[in-house]
């Protein structure tokens, strides 16, 4: 090897404006024996930041229960999680966030975090299935919040549907937090025979070491450190951290790279994400305990004059990584070059385990790979917590001005956190790859494994009002109510990855709520008997104007081994019986009723019990297994007087509703009086309907399952939504449902 060189010599302040800590600069130097050079510090820049390393949070993470019979990958060690579906099938699904991308340029930073998501799933050689999105943005009033929002979605919209991944589902929440700094977190679903998943991982010395897919742009430089700091009215005008997507680009290599991974002509394959090339080289490598020597001058570029510090952390997109094997050259070019795609040797791999890089006969950096990694040399802090003050207050609520039952019923269903998605689902193509059983608008979708009759449901969940009231006890909520979202459809929940969207970890207080949540989610899955299987941390969600609220997303997917017997969101028959299982216990704290008519979020959340939740779901598979379940739904914002009227509106918005000829329901008359058991939320609680000749068998079934259940009312087509306490017109209902998101959009 030549000398190194570097452009300047390094200094700590140079580091410093890399993001990294005097502490840190030591650190690399021990590892490196001297001063790193211009591109050494800028590959451990991107390296050691937070959204690749996971530094202030990898510790926290390590407590979150990982160990299933169904794991088919471990935890943290590829692209996504695996879970054995039988079959010899595996169902592969990660969700991530692109927060700080799509707060800075809504379209290309949403598009491109769809992207990026999918090209997890495609790494492993998974054929993806479908996705869902989690979205938080600031009250649509706002004109830059409907410009975030609109583009965003329209970005999110133009890049799945162009990939030809239909959306099986998602979320949607309105909070103040959210204006300076929006939320969207991308979730992909796919499916691979076991036998054939892809490792991200390099082997043997002296084999291929091939770049493929797009050439190299300028676009993304740095993207991995800046979505690493709070934004600011700086942060927010660095427009080149922002990736630029080319959606039929990613269509191409998505077909090269599933094709590739039916051959056995290489070891392995990563996408070239956060950190570019210099992620995808350094952690292929240090996971084969092996190194790669890269000769930047062959990767193909799209700008002129790239020197070697932009090329290996440039984060342009449809980028991928191939570690093949010696004589198998021809094959892998042939496969990429057929799809009109680059794919050239751009290095080997070497047994000395460095990352060494050349540049225009320059040796530009030296690096020990296992240095740069989680898991390996990356640093890990556990940061200071400090309980905030307002955690302490005891939240009573006394002093609540109640609107009258009938007009807050019609409000809360115009509420943008209530009202019908349509506007935003009508953008997304649901019906791609013939593959839906379930779409979006119910609690969870459902998608057909194909060639099969399995089906696999999905859910993205979090009620971020919870979360801030009771971090831990809230982010448990989250995990049981997407884990009922999957068996309202007659699934069983068999595992979660998670988005954890937090403000800035070295604030005592935020990071004591960082580390609460996690504490929550661990009980909720050891409870429920499932894996964390991945995921992803978004801290720094934080600007001038202080923290989000702490938003903890759960990816949950359920196993259906037969679609046929899919349970459906909605009422079907008029004279159906109406029954609320689950222990219902509502109350108004952190609950959208709240939040509308007193303008506060306060109050004590519902109280969460582990066995309760597990009862029902038990009850719920059981009884769509059985076949006696006409329809069902999760009781959630808005409580049970929003839970019956989507189970009439929504069925607009599936072709399995249409079928339905319910349009109103009568209940008993004093099942549910005042406000706070109509539009209290609660936990562990579903409505369903059964007609009436499977009453019985229902019934028995709940006393098997020991949930409660109680006759509620009756399903009627008179075009009447009939509380017993008070009546809605359908129509009237519909037209406030309806017209939430509309002018937003229009």
């Amino acid at each position: 090897m030549s000398e190194l060189y570097s452009e300047k010599e390094i200094t700590l302040a140079d580091a410093i404006d890399h993001g990294l800590t005097e502490e840190e600069f030591v650190k690399i130097q021990e590892y490196l024996g001297r001063k790193p050079t211009v591109t050494e510090l800028g590959i451990y820049s991107g390296l050691w930041s937070e959204h690749c390393s996971y530094k202030n949070s990898i510790l926290l993470l390590k407590t979150l229960p990982t160990e299933s019979s169904r794991l088919a990958a471990k935890t943290g060690e590829e692209n996504a999680g695996a879970l054995d579906i039988g079959d010899g099938l595996c169902v592969v699904f990660k969700i991530e966030s692109h927060n700080h991308p799509t707060a800075v340029e809504p379209y290309q930073g949403a598009a491109t975090g769809v992207g990026g998501i999918m090209r997890d799933i495609f790494t492993m050689g998974a054929r993806p299935i479908c996705s869902l999105n989690s979205l938080r943005f600031g009250p649509p009033t706002d004109k830059k919040n409907r410009y975030l929002l609109t583009r965003a979605v329209k970005g999110i919209g133009d890049y799945g549907n162009s990939l030809g991944v239909p959306v099986s589902g998602g979320e949607i929440l309105f909070d103040e937090s959210y204006s300076r700094n929006c939320l969207v977190n991308a979730m992909t679903v796919g499916i691979v025979r076991r036998d054939k998943m892809v490792k991200a991982t390099a082997a043997g010395k002296g084999n291929p070491v091939f770049y493929v897919g797009a050439k190299t742009g300028r676009d993304g430089i740095h993207g991995a450190s800046f979505a690493s700091q709070d934004l600011s009215q700086e942060s927010e005008s660095r427009r080149s951290a922002v990736q630029v997507g080319d959606p039929f680009m990613e269509k191409l290599l998505m077909e090269a790279s599933l094709e590739l991974a039916q051959t056995d002509s290489f070891i392995g394959m990563q996408d070239m994400g956060a950190a570019g090339l210099s992620c995808a080289s350094s952690e292929m490598s240090a996971k084969g305990n092996v190194g790669m020597e890269l000769n930047l001058d062959l990767v193909p570029l799209r700008e002129k004059g790239m020197n070697a510090y932009e090329i290996m952390l440039s984060e342009s997109q449809e980028r991928m990584l191939v570690v093949g094997k010696l004589g198998q050259e021809k094959t892998i070019t042939d496969i990429f070059h057929r799809w009109g795609l680059d794919a050239v040797q751009i290095g080997t791999v070497t047994e000395d385990g460095n990352l060494n890089i050349l540049w225009q006969n320059k040796h530009c950096a030296s690096i020990p790979a296992t240095s740069l990694v989680l898991g390996g040399g990356a640093p890990r802090y556990k940061r200071e917590t400090s309980k905030p003050a307002y955690l302490e207050i005891k939240r009573k609520l006394s002093d609540i001005q109640h609107r009258a039952p009938a007009d807050a019923f019609l409000r809360l269903l115009t509420s943008p956190n209530v009202c019908s998605r349509r506007p935003v689902i009508e953008q997304y193509d649901a019906e791609v790859g013939l593959g839906r059983v379930l779409g979006p608008g119910g609690d969870g979708g459902v998608a057909r494994v194909p060639g099969s009759k399995k089906g696999i449901a999905v859910s993205t969940d979090c009620n971020s009002r919870f979360t801030y009231l009771d971090p831990r006890q809230g982010t448990a909520f989250a995990v049981f109510e997407s884990a009922r979202n999957v068996a309202v459809t007659g699934a069983l929940p068999i595992g979660i990855t998670n988005c954890l969207n937090f403000g800035n970890p070295k604030i005592p207080e935020n990071y004591y709520i960082f580390s609460e949540c996690i504490a929550g989610m661990a009980d909720a899955c050891r409870a429920l008997g499932i894996p964390v299987t991945g995921g992803n941390v978004s801290f720094y969600n934080e600007s001038e104007d202080g923290p989000i609220l702490p938003t903890p997303t759960i990816g949950m997917v359920g196993l259906i081994e037969d679609v046929d017997k899919v349970v459906p969101a909605w009422f079907q028959t008029p004279g159906d019986e109406i029954l609320l299982v689950g222990d219902f216990a509502p109350v108004l704290g952190g609950s959208e009723y709240l939040k509308l008519f007193a303008g506060k979020i306060d109050g004590e959340i519902p109280h969460v019990q582990a066995d309760a939740e597990m009862a029902l779901i038990q009850f719920l598979i059981r009884a769509a297994e059985a076949g006696i379940l006409a329809s069902a739904k999760d009781l959630s914002m808005g409580g049970v007087a929003c839970a019956l009227a989507k189970s009439v509106l929504s069925r607009n918005l599936d072709p399995r509703g249409r079928k339905s000829t319910a349009n109103g329901f009568r209940l008993t008359s004093g099942v549910f009086v005042g406000n706070v058991e109509l539009f209290g939320e609660t936990s562990g609680c579903a409505i369903v309907s059964v007609s009436p000749s499977n009453l019985e068998s229902l019934l028995k079934t709940a006393k098997d399952a020991d949930v409660p259940i109680q006759k509620i009312g009756i399903v009627s087509d008179n075009g009447v939504f009939d509380f017993g306490e008070f009546k809605a017109q359908a129509a009237q209902a519909e037209d406030a449902f309806e017209k939430g998101l509309v002018e937003i959009f229009s």
